[in-house]
């Protein structure tokens, strides 16, 4: 029995194993975020609810059915103040009843529906183009966790190499105090520095843990503590600019220029065919003061003209929208290529800053190479020799800062301008 239950978590600690991410690129980490964020699912609505007005307004080509039902008391009615011999005319009640049921169709509509069908399906791309620009803006909070994953696995990288430098020394100088030719102060020394650069790494590590941990959040996936992130290799710059509020800026503009032709299509005049059927007392006949059936047919025409005093005023108010919309678009192209212009020079800047550290790593690795041999032949101390070692940790540390940086300016710079 104890085998089998073994054997069966085992098996169960393998599959939730396997359904942690153990390797990522950048790419995939975006298509995971925007997969799990809450407002991909605002796009499905979208599409859902502009299929349902669309449909409500198809139906303003289907009969319009009203029933109207009225009971009246009049103080007067119309009477005949004519005596015919042989003739009886009854003078109609002053209580009157009538049920009528008003059948339409509309055989003409001046294009209203269809132009308000295509303002709903503009207005429904607007909506799901500014879903596209919330989704975009969550690549920078996305930027700011991978590099800085990566950042802390380079520097760990650094330690490790840190850590070998000093158990060289670790191991010259306990020769020497066996041997009586060095004091053991300095061997305590190296391990201290020992000591403090794993602390170091652990505070690396939890960190790392940290970021890894927000991740998984925002990617609604399990990471292993143990992933390995891929570097993104950004060899070209983007030239030109294709962020989704630009996009977004252009199904805007369509949705203003579709106003116009509302405008337009709502002070044109409407027909329909329409078939009045009713019951009451009295019916259509006025002189007959009993209840009766009727009905009544025919063509209505309606053009509401009152709407022709607000059209220059509408068209009007359309045309500043037009001029407010591309002064929001020229705002965000300026500001966009500001801010491009900025991350063009740190990216050179950044450049430069790398190939000068790259010259002072090769130089502090010879003098603590030299430092190494000075230790052996107990020309210097430990303490020189740890001085040494960090100065060139420091050089190296130097280099990944910079070379992390300019691989976020890169990616700062293509995610700016659309990439």
């Amino acid at each position: 029995m104890k085998k089998y239950v073994f054997l069966l978590v085992f098996f169960i600690g393998i599959k939730s194993f396997a359904q942690e991410i153990q390797q990522l690129s950048l790419d995939e980490t975006y298509a995971l975020a925007r997969k799990n964020y809450p407002a991909i699912q605002r796009q499905a609505l979208i599409k859902k609810t502009t299929a349902i007005q669309l449909d409500n307004l198809q139906k303003g080509f289907l009969p319009q059915i009203q029933l109207n039902a009225q009971a009246t008391y009049q103080s007067d009615v119309t009477k005949i103040p004519v005596m015919i011999p042989g003739f009886d005319i009854e003078n109609p009640s002053k209580d009157q009843y009538k049920i009528v049921a008003d059948l339409s169709q509309m055989i003409y509509d001046g294009g209203q529906i269809k132009a308000r069908k295509e303002m709903q399906q503009l207005s429904a791309s607007v909506d799901q183009q500014n879903v596209e620009v919330e989704l975009y803006q969550l690549k920078d909070r996305i930027n700011q966790i991978f590099l800085s994953i990566l950042y802390l696995d380079a520097q760990a990288r650094q330690i490790n190499l840190v850590e070998a430098d000093l158990q060289t020394g670790i191991k010259k100088v306990q020769a020497q105090v066996d041997n009586g030719v060095a004091f053991r102060s300095n061997l305590n020394l190296l391990k201290a520095e020992l000591l403090t650069t794993a602390q170091r790494g652990i505070d690396i590590e939890s960190s790392r843990k940290g970021l890894i941990n927000v991740l998984a959040v925002f990617l609604g996936k399990d990471i292993s503590q143990n992933v390995v992130l891929l570097q993104p290799a950004v060899h070209v710059l983007e030239k030109q600019i294709t962020r989704p509020e630009l996009k977004l800026f252009d199904e805007q503009k369509k949705m203003i220029n579709q106003q116009n032709e509302l405008i337009d299509k709502k002070n044109l005049p409407t027909a329909s065919v329409f078939l009045q059927g009713g019951y009451g007392r009295p019916a259509l006949n006025l002189l007959k003061n009993d209840f009766d059936f009727y009905y009544i047919g025919g063509l209505r025409v309606n053009w509401a003209l009152s709407r022709l005093y607000t059209r220059k005023k509408e068209k009007e108010q359309v045309e500043i929208n037009k001029k407010m919309l591309d002064l929001q678009e020229e705002t965000f192209l300026l500001n966009t290529n500001t801010e491009l212009k900025k991350q063009a020079a740190t990216i050179d800047k950044l450049q430069d800053l790398i190939v000068s550290d790259q010259e002072i790593i090769a130089l502090r690795k010879s003098v603590t190479d030299a430092a190494k041999a000075q230790l052996d032949n107990g020309v210097i101390t430990a303490n020189d020799f740890v001085k040494e070692v960090n100065a060139e940790d420091q050089a190296r540390q130097n280099l990944l800062t910079h070379q992390i940086q300019l691989l976020q300016a890169k990616i700062n710079y293509n995610t700016l301008a659309g990439k």
